[in-house]
């Protein structure tokens, strides 16, 4: 189906002055600004647009209270391919058209969506090679010297889900999105089908004590060169007056093992979920073999600040290969409601979740 990855992502807020002031310290490139609006464009093309609350550009109804990311909106490839996107979803989800032929639906676990044609943009970007005791690449040379984070992609988004099997299914289903990998009790990792980054989407449980218990965004990821680039961003952030004060932001850099990639968080203004710096992270295709994860073994390789329970040698080096969706089993629903929450993911705390 050939989904190219998030062509917008689409804010409603409170206060627009102060969030274009983030995105702009961030590093996005503005495109537009007035008393209604403000649009980013990146490398990609990718955008991320500001509407004040009640817009008649926005969700409605709104999908969750206060400021977030309030519709993702995908890139397809060719009018051919959103039309048999649009043709499937419509056996299942009402189905809204604009004049532009973007279509819009909301998801069973309550996101809303809309799919447009894109011609995404080719991204130039350079990393300086690693040197290690024994091979050392980079001879004779320097780093790159850089002056500022620059993000060029929008890799990925979260949300927690209310059933986060059934939202995987769902995009799986209708739009050819494909499984990665799985922490067992906290989420399912789903790539576009054209797109190689690791995951374009992560969908986290809301039966996790620290969840809310409904759809509600998480945090937005933005493709960075490499760890310079990331710090640089960091710490333009804050020397900008953009303290971090939520648990989730908490842990300062970081790097997954699930994904392989480093990790920084900055707090959005209005308590609107998290803008992610992302760098080297895993690239893959259909050849990749899914996984399923302990989720203390897959959250964290290191962390600057490592939360409460993913700190000790206890960790259980526990991973799987999943081909055939086995781990999915214990958590799918049948209905709405809780499923109970066993074991160590019991014991998850606010503390904890800057990792997951």
């Amino acid at each position: 189906m050939s989904i190219l990855g998030v062509e917008s992502a689409i804010f409603g807020v409170a206060d627009l002055a102060e969030h274009t002031r983030f995105w702009t310290d961030f590093g996005l490139p503005l495109e537009k600004a007035d008393e209604h609006e403000a649009t980013f464009r990146l490398a990609s093309g990718s955008r991320v647009t500001l509407y004040r609350h009640g817009d008649a550009r926005l969700p409605s109804p709104d999908p969750f209270p206060g400021d977030g990311l309030k519709e993702t909106v995908w890139g397809v490839e060719s009018a051919e391919a959103l039309g048999r996107i649009a043709a499937s979803l419509a056996t299942e989800v009402a189905v809204r058209r604009d004049d532009d032929g973007t279509i819009h639906c909301t998801c069973p676990d309550g996101q809303p969506i809309a799919l447009r044609v894109w011609a995404k943009r080719p991204v130039v970007s350079e990393a300086s090679p690693v040197n290690t005791p024994g091979h050392y690449p980079r001879f004779n040379q320097h780093r790159i010297w850089r002056r500022r984070a620059i993000p060029k992609t929008i890799n990925h988004v979260v949300f927690f889900s209310p059933d986060y099997v059934g939202s995987f299914e769902f995009y799986e289903r209708h739009m050819g999105f494909r499984y990665v990998d799985h922490s067992k009790g906290t989420g399912i990792f789903s790539r576009a089908d054209g797109t190689f980054e690791h995951h374009a989407i992560f969908w986290v449980n809301c039966d996790l004590p620290i969840a809310p218990d409904h759809f509600k965004f998480m945090h937005i990821a933005f493709g960075m060169d490499d760890i310079d680039e990331v710090m640089l961003g960091a710490n333009i952030m804050e020397a900008k007056g953009w303290k971090n004060q939520t648990m989730n932001s908490s842990g300062g850099i970081s790097r997954h093992r699930i994904s392989s990639a480093i990790y920084y968080y900055c707090d959005m203004p209005g308590k609107a979920g998290e803008a992610e710096y992302h760098a080297d992270t895993d690239y893959l295709d259909d050849n990749w073999v899914p996984r399923a994860w302990d989720f203390r073994f897959g959250s964290l390789l290191w962390s600057n600040n490592a939360p409460p329970i993913f700190r000790g040698d206890n960790i259980p080096w526990d991973m799987a290969f999943d081909a055939d969706r086995a781990s999915f089993e214990p958590f799918r629903k049948t209905g709405p409601g809780k499923l109970p929450v066993t074991g160590r993911l019991a014991d998850i705390t606010q503390a904890d979740e800057h990792a997951i």
